[in-house]
């Protein structure tokens, strides 16, 4: 596979390198190190490679450190002002948290892959990796995080900046610095199209081209998603991969959930046609429900005596009816991601379609 940079590629894609790395209307090297706390996970999430080893694979992806320069100080419009630049079928990514209901669209964040945002009181980052198509929340405590200009198995490796910590996103572990090998919390971003979020909430905030930065928001440097084309339907990674598997296309889409000790992931399509997909997460019972409404799904522990079956667009679950979001079973936290992302750096996934 031939070796490039994300540099090399933006500028093909016809983006100048200023565009990438520099015009702001303030510098990046103005930034100052924050001193607050990363808030932490009670136990470390699974990790199938010895940290020195996940050390050892990263790689430049060719923007320095703050290249990609994280929204700190995001600003937010309504759905009427939302409407004027967002195409029905345009990907945003959707949180309702508390109060709060907010939806980053994929066109801004694809600029920038971290917002530093706040939502019901509670300092978050919002993360996008457009290499491996995953988009995750995590708390931040006191400190914020930024784009380190390094990757993981094509993924995107954070630092925070209060100990400059490293931690691959997918892995929402650091692999390097002060909290080597300890996890962050996690909350669920929705990937979704802008049309069906609105819909689903239509008092929703929507983060605003007005970042602080001079950017093309009116273009993807790797492709589009509406409709997909380009480097999200291509063959080929930017990036050489932990593994390769090819029991599904690189960038088949996966539902993906891991706890400290396993991992399995659902085919996305097979959730679109089948609507309900069982399977196990390690030795544990769990199902997969998908939501039309949103074109996600969720990730359930089942008991051994639980009869599911869909019904109408609902969920019945020993014969009482229920939501895709709302049923009566512990949710375990889960994301999209590309196939080759989640099954290098989960090559023991189990996985169902």
């Amino acid at each position: 596979m031939v070796r490039t940079s994300r540099r090399r590629f933006l500028l093909g894609a016809g983006t100048s390198l200023a565009a990438t790395v520099g015009t702001r209307r303030r510098t990046a090297s103005a930034r100052p190190r924050d001193d607050g706390a990363v808030p932490l996970a009670s136990e470390q999430l699974l990790v199938e490679y010895p940290l020195k080893r996940l050390r050892n694979e990263v790689v430049s992806g060719g923007p320095p450190k703050d290249g990609i320069p994280s929204i700190d100080d995001p600003k937010f419009t309504g759905v009427a002002d939302a409407d004027e630049r967002l195409q029905p079928g345009d990907i945003v990514f959707g949180v309702a948290r508390g109060d709060d209901v907010k939806a980053y669209p994929q066109y801004i964040l694809v600029w920038h892959e971290i917002t530093n945002d706040t939502l019901d009181e509670t300092p978050v980052s919002v993360t996008y990796c457009p290499l491996t198509g995953t988009a995750m929340g995590f708390e931040r405590g006191e400190t914020t995080f930024g784009v380190s200009g390094d990757l993981l198995n094509n993924n995107l490796v954070m630092y925070d900046r209060a100990t400059d910590s490293r931690w691959p996103q997918m892995l929402a572990t650091a692999i390097e610095g002060t909290h080597e090998g300890e996890s962050l919390r996690e909350f669920r971003l929705v990937w979704t199209t802008w049309e069906q979020w609105k819909r689903r909430h239509p008092e929703t905030k929507v983060l605003s081209e007005d970042t602080g930065y001079i950017r093309d928001y009116g273009g993807d440097p790797y492709g589009t998603y509406n409709p997909r084309g380009g480097y999200y339907t291509s063959s080929n990674t930017l990036f050489d991969r932990l593994q390769n598997d090819d029991r599904y296309p690189l960038k088949k889409v996966v539902l993906g959930a891991r706890t400290p000790t396993d991992a399995t992931a659902f085919v996305k399509d097979a959730l679109r046609k089948r609507g309900l997909v069982e399977g196990e997460l390690g030795d544990s019972p769990v199902v997969a429900v998908y939501d039309s409404a949103l074109d996600t799904a969720y990730i359930y522990r089942t008991p051994d005596d639980a009869s599911i079956n869909r019904k109408n667009g609902a969920v019945v679950v020993n014969g009482s009816t229920y939501s895709p979001a709302d049923l009566p079973f512990d949710r375990v936290y889960g994301y999209d991601a590309m196939w080759f992302a989640w099954v290098g750096l989960y090559p023991s996934t189990g996985v169902h379609d």
